[in-house]
C-alpha cells in the first residue's frame, strides 16, 4: 500500500508545550504554569448572552463572514481602541479563534516559495501554518538586549526578493515583549520600501502594561498591507468558545472567506452572540482583568530576580522570559528536571524557536495563591541546582 500521509505534515513536529502538560495531568500535586489560558470565568453578562441565543433558538448558520451585528462591533472597537476605521461588509470576519485567521490568511496569500518573516520566540503555529500553505518560513532570532522587539536592522537582513510576508507577534508570547508606536514606524517604514504585506497577531493587544497598544494597520500606508488578527480568548476568557476575527483589506479578505467557506462555513453561533455583548459591554471586564494580570506580573518578576534568575521584564501578553543560562543546561532538560523534582510545569523556550534556548516561559495567568506555591519550589530547586553547581 502507497504512504498515505504528505511528508511536509509528517516533518512538522508536534507542538513543543504540550509534552509538558500530559505529564502534569497524570501527576498528583503538580502545578502548571505553562498553559496561555486565563483563569478568569467568563463574564457572566457574556455567558448569559450565549444561554440567551440558545434559549432562543439561535442555533442555525450564520452568513460565512459572521453576524452582520458582530462585525459591526468589531468594527466600532477597533475604531474606539486603535484608531483604525474597516468597513463591516467586506473589511471584517469572524473565525474559529484567532488560529484559523493566521491559518487562512497565509493560505490565501502565499504561492509557493514565497517567504514569510517570522520573528522568534513566537507562538508555535506561524512555522506550520506557513509549511502548510506552501511558503517558507524564514526565522529573525530576537534578542534580550532589544527587549525582545523587532528592530528595523534585524528585519533588512532577512529581505530577499522571494520576501511576501511579514508575521508581527506584539504584544508577545512567550517573551512579553510590545512594540511601541516609534518601533512600528520604523518597520511600517521598511515594509512599504520593500513592497511586504503584514499579519499582525494582536490577541494579546487588550493585555499591555505599558502605554496604550498601537495596531501597526493604523500607520499610515499600513492598513492597504495589514491583515489585523485578533479575538476574544485571552482578553475577554473566552478561550472555550473559540473565537477570532480578522480585518483586512477586501482583496484579502475575499480570498480569505472562500478558505473559511469549505473548510469552515462559519464560526459557532451561540459565541458569536455572547461575543457581542463581550465589546458592547466588557471594557470592565478587561480592566479588572488586565489589572489582576500586572499585579501578578511585578509579583512575579520580583520573585524570579531575588532567586537569582535574569528576568527581562514583560510588558505585554501574560507571561515573563527568565534566563537559566547560568545553569549550562538546556531549556528542555530544567523544565524536565523542575517538573520531575518539584512537580512544577513550565515551558522550555524553545518550544517558540531555538533561539528560545536558555529560557523558559512562566505564565501569570493563575491565581496568586498559586503563584507563590509554585515559585516556593521553584525557589527550592534553583538553590538545590546552585548548590550541586558550586554557584553559591
Amino acid at each position: 500500500m502507497r504512504n498515505p500521509l504528505a511528508e511536509r505534515v509528517i516533518n512538522i513536529p508536534p507542538s513543543g508545550i504540550r509534552k509538558f502538560f500530559d505529564v502534569v495531568n497524570e501527576m498528583d500535586d503538580a502545578i502548571s504554569l505553562g498553559v496561555g489560558e486565563p483563569d478568569f470565568d467568563t463574564p457572566w453578562h457574556i455567558r448569559e448572552e450565549g444561554i440567551y441565543s440558545l434559549e432562543k433558538g439561535r442555533t442555525f448558520y450564520t452568513s460565512n463572514a459572521g453576524l452582520k451585528e458582530l462585525k459591526v462591533e468589531i468594527c466600532n472597537y477597533l475604531k474606539r481602541r486603535y484608531d483604525v476605521l474597516y468597513d463591516p461588509d467586506g473589511e471584517v470576519m469572524v473565525t474559529v479563534g484567532g488560529s484559523e485567521a493566521i491559518d487562512i490568511a497565509l493560505r490565501a496569500m502565499l504561492e509557493p516559495g514565497d517567504e514569510v518573516l517570522i520573528p522568534q520566540p513566537s507562538y508555535v503555529s506561524y512555522v506550520p501554518c506557513t509549511v502548510l500553505a506552501n511558503g517558507t518560513p524564514v526565522i529573525i532570532e530576537l534578542e534580550e538586549k532589544d527587549e525582545f522587539r523587532l528592530t528595523p536592522e534585524k528585519l533588512l537582513e532577512k529581505i530577499t526578493p522571494k520576501t511576501k510576508i511579514l508575521i508581527m507577534p506584539f504584544p508577545n508570547n512567550p517573551t512579553g515583549a510590545i512594540m511601541e508606536r516609534e518601533d512600528l514606524e520604523k518597520i511600517a517604514k521598511i515594509v512599504e520600501e520593500k513592497d511586504l504585506f503584514v499579519i499582525s497577531d494582536e490577541i494579546y493587544s487588550e493585555l499591555t502594561y505599558k502605554g496604550h497598544h498601537v495596531t501597526i494597520a493604523s500607520l499610515p500606508g499600513m492598513k492597504e498591507r495589514t491583515v489585523l488578527i485578533n479575538g476574544f480568548s485571552k482578553s475577554y476568557a473566552m478561550t472555550g468558545w473559540r473565537l477570532g476575527y480578522a480585518a483586512a483589506p477586501k482583496e484579502i479578505l475575499r480570498q480569505m472567506l472562500k478558505i473559511h467557506q469549505f473548510a469552515i462555513m462559519c464560526a459557532p453561533t451561540t459565541s458569536q452572540y455572547a461575543a457581542v455583548s463581550a465589546l458592547r459591554n466588557g471594557d470592565g471586564d478587561v480592566e479588572t482583568m488586565r489589572e489582576a494580570y500586572a499585579q501578578r506580573r511585578r509579583y512575579l518578576v520580583h520573585a524570579l530576580r531575588e532567586m537569582g534568575l535574569e528576568c527581562f521584564e514583560p510588558y505585554g501578553a501574560f507571561y515573563v522570559f527568565p534566563s537559566i543560562k547560568k545553569f549550562g543546561m538546556s531549556s528542555d532538560e530544567f523544565a524536565t528536571r523542575l517538573l520531575r523534582e518539584e512537580k512544577v510545569a513550565v515551558v522550555p523556550g524553545t518550544a517558540f524557536g531555538d533561539c528560545g534556548e536558555g529560557y523558559l516561559r512562566l505564565s501569570y495567568a493563575y491565581s496568586l495563591e498559586s503563584l507563590k506555591v509554585a515559585l516556593d519550589r521553584i525557589r527550592n530547586f534553583v538553590e538545590r541546582l546552585e548548590k550541586e553547581q558550586g554557584l553559591r
